[in-house]
């Protein structure tokens, strides 16, 4: 099949477009068949700056609100604690030594495994390997 020629570049040619020249976007309207661009709003960058404004102001004072519930919590618990000390000291002293001990002895296991080399870790996966086999044969 022969290559057709472009004819429509010659009819912009000669209707006088320009090369560079911005091509607005049209709307084909299939059932008047009418082919248009629409008009666009008028925009207006201070009418959108105001109502991010205003979407601000109000995200702050969502984050002011919360804030002032989590400090009004924190201070509950605190007020709590407090009372809950001064009726039952003894029993919060052994609670608060429970948990320091369990904290001690989680880090002291931690710390207590002691740290193998890439070395020693594919030595043991070798000699699991060659295990296998020798079960396999």
């Amino acid at each position: 099949m022969p290559p057709r020629k472009r004819t429509d570049t010659a009819s912009l040619v000669a209707k006088g477009a320009k090369i560079g020249e911005p091509v607005p976007k049209a709307i084909v309207d299939t059932n008047t068949a009418a082919v248009g661009i629409p008009r666009q709003p008028d925009y207006d960058p201070r009418e959108e700056i105001s109502a991010l404004r205003k979407q601000m102001e109000a995200l702050g004072q969502q984050i002011s609100d919360a804030a002032q519930s989590v400090k009004g919590g924190a201070r509950q618990a605190a007020r709590q604690t407090e009372a809950t000390v001064k009726l039952y000291p003894v029993s919060s002293l052994l609670v608060a030594a429970a948990v320091a001990g369990a904290f001690a002895f989680a880090i002291a296991g931690l710390r207590s495994s002691t740290p193998r080399s890439r070395y020693d870790r594919a030595l043991d996966e070798v000699r699991d390997l060659y295990d296998r086999i020798r079960d396999r044969l």
